[in-house]
């Protein structure tokens, strides 16, 4: 759908969502579609070019997300402070990022269990008054591998280690400088863009896999892997760092394989894959277990 305000044509999202852009000044207003006026509370004409209207129904309640850019990256803000959170949507909106903001974790878990696939980033203070940005985290990350940066009023070793040991790819304490933010942003995507582009080869300690052909070598010698053997060695190869879970890789072998992958068939295959990678396999130094977690490949 497009609407047409002072001769600039604007395309018109309409997201299926609970979530509205509270705290805003905003007036009634109505646009047509299909030649039916439906009533809408928008914001002011001075944020409109690249701001969020709402409209109702009587049966849903939906968000129109107004851009003159579809190409726009995307971020989930869920900061539980609307003052926060209103100066951070406006600053990313002028470094050419579009926002979506949430207030606590009910509103966050249905935005990312329905449009994650929208969204290039994530930041999640990690204090909510329902939940906490580690259980957003861990959300995401079992459903898709964008980056999250936690914002965090607590500077504590402790909870730094655990959100990103959780997933988390950087943290920011407050109070912040605004351009430190978009700065460490960046640098997340400029990571995750490097790291997402297809690699010929890669390597891990003394292994190293060559993706074009297919291959793994340890020591310069190659060693056979069965195909689930090979797409599990990946899953870990592309997530370097990450704690993957149990349920996380099953997931992804799941996905691909398109064969059924129980609990149990798991660790036999992790277990066969230590015995060809690792010099000792009772003291893995590549697949480390993080006892109640899950997984890790590298630092």
């Amino acid at each position: 759908m497009y609407w047409n305000r002072r001769n600039i044509t604007f395309r018109i999202k309409l997201l299926k969502t609970s979530l509205l852009p509270l705290g805003t000044l905003c007036k009634r207003d109505t646009i047509a579609s299909k030649g039916i006026a439906i009533p809408i509370i928008k914001k002011t004409d001075t944020s409109l070019a690249n701001g969020v209207c709402c409209f109702f129904d009587s049966k849903v309640r939906c968000k129109v997300t107004i851009s003159e850019d579809d190409t726009q990256m995307k971020i989930l803000l869920v900061e539980d402070d609307r003052t926060i959170a209103s100066g951070l949507e406006y600053s990313l909106q002028q470094d050419h990022f579009s926002a979506v903001l949430g207030y606590d974790t009910v509103t966050a878990k249905h935005v990312i269990a329905e449009q994650l696939d929208q969204f290039t980033l994530c930041l999640f203070d990690l204090s909510l008054p329902d939940g906490d940005g580690y259980e957003l985290c861990k959300m995401v990350k079992e459903r898709s591998d964008i980056p999250v940066i936690f914002l965090t009023a607590i500077d504590d070793e402790v909870n730094v280690v655990m959100g990103l040991d959780m997933g988390g790819d950087d943290y920011i304490t407050k109070p912040f400088r605004i351009r430190e933010l978009l700065s460490r942003i960046k640098s997340v995507l400029r990571r995750y863009h490097k790291q997402t582009q297809t690699k010929s080869i890669i390597e891990i300690e003394n292994i190293r896999i060559n993706t074009l052909e297919g291959k793994v070598y340890k020591n310069g010698d190659e060693i056979s892997l069965t195909a689930l053997e090979y797409r599990l060695l990946l899953i870990f190869a592309n997530h370097i760092g990450q704690i993957l879970s149990r349920n996380q890789l099953l997931e992804r072998i799941w996905d691909v394989a398109g064969d059924f992958v129980n609990d149990n068939t798991l660790t036999v295959y992790i277990k066969r894959l230590r015995e060809k990678l690792e010099d000792n396999p009772q003291d893995p130094k590549i697949i480390k277990t993080v006892r109640g977690l899950g997984y890790k490949v590298g630092d």
